[in-house]
């Protein structure tokens, strides 16, 4: 099939890219730029890339409408919560637009294409209850939350209404290597894992006492291909361990593994207003394709720190 993958240099699309060459799948990359092309080295005559960025709505519509993909993953965007709220202009555009223009493209050329795009957990906001499912009322407590929930659902009307074969995943807090590990707001786990390599203090919240669904990126990339090949039109599906990791064990762990000491914080009044606090997915509609997460957290760190190793 040819795919279409935009943000396929980043974290979770190089991933998908390297998974799906392997079953000999034609990709096209879209990426904003080459800052990430590293991500791809391994496969770089292997794939199409084209620098085009998503909010480039012109160049965007022509490029869907030349290579005719049989299969779109919409996974680029901004993800900083807190960049959303510093330009939340430019969040609807990356992060809601662009989903409105792909879905109106494929619609008026009648393009035969399944469209898949990728949301986040933060689409929530605080649950009331656990664990999450596909069911749990949404009430997000940022913009780029905002923006994404509004990009699932005109997923959901372009299915409803025009026949689109779309599908929508949601990741919790995933994690491996190439995820950016500088800065904390964009992914504490990889921020964590790369300051404990370095053999540096780390800081965590509120004494850990808080438990997040954590996921390692190849569990996410199964997660991916089986909702490609076995997903239903017009669903939802929540890609997450199903399982508690508290961050005083991500703290105990990286003690262990590393030289690194955790120094318990009290959070920051802006993270208190916005943090989703607890979370935990009921996971069993994805294992229900015959899905399932492979590996644990904690080797999931230790093979984060050995790709930090070999950088």
């Amino acid at each position: 099939m040819k795919i279409m993958i935009t943000g396929g240099s980043g974290f979770v699309g190089s991933h998908l890219c390297d998974e799906l060459i392997k079953k000999n799948h034609e990709i096209i990359v879209l990426t904003r730029n080459d800052n990430k092309k590293h991500n791809l080295i391994r496969i770089l005559d292997k794939i199409k890339i084209e620098f085009i960025d998503t909010t480039d709505f012109q160049s965007l519509e022509k490029s869907i409408e030349k290579n005719s993909p049989d299969v779109i993953f919409h996974l680029a965007g901004e993800t900083s919560h807190k960049k959303s709220f510093e330009n939340p202009l430019y969040d609807i555009e990356t992060n809601s637009k662009s989903t409105l223009c792909m879905l109106e493209k494929i619609k008026t050329l009648n393009l035969k294409c399944k469209f898949i795009l990728g949301s986040t957990f933060i689409v929530i906001g605080r649950p009331l209850k656990f664990p999450v499912d596909e069911e749990t009322p949404c009430n997000p407590t940022t913009i780029y939350g905002a923006n994404r929930l509004a990009s699932e659902h005109y997923c959901k009307i372009y299915h409803n209404v025009y026949g689109l074969d779309t599908l929508t995943f949601r990741i919790t807090n995933s994690f491996g290597p190439r995820e950016q590990y500088l800065t904390p707001t964009k992914n504490a786990i990889n921020f964590l894992i790369y300051k404990a390599f370095k053999g540096e203090d780390i800081t965590i919240y509120n004494q850990g006492k808080f438990f997040r669904d954590v996921i390692y990126i190849s569990d996410v990339i199964s997660g991916l291909e089986t909702i490609m090949s076995k997903g239903k039109s017009g669903e939802l599906y929540w890609v997450a361990s199903g399982t508690k990791t508290w961050f005083y064990e991500i703290g105990e762990w990286l003690e262990k593994i590393t030289n690194s000491k955790v120094r318990y914080v009290d959070a920051p009044t802006y993270t208190e207003k916005v943090d989703v606090g607890n979370f935990v997915v009921n996971n069993s509609k994805l294992k229900s394709l015959g899905w399932k997460p492979e590996t644990q957290v904690k080797d999931g760190i230790k093979n984060t720190i050995d790709y930090f190793k070999s950088l």
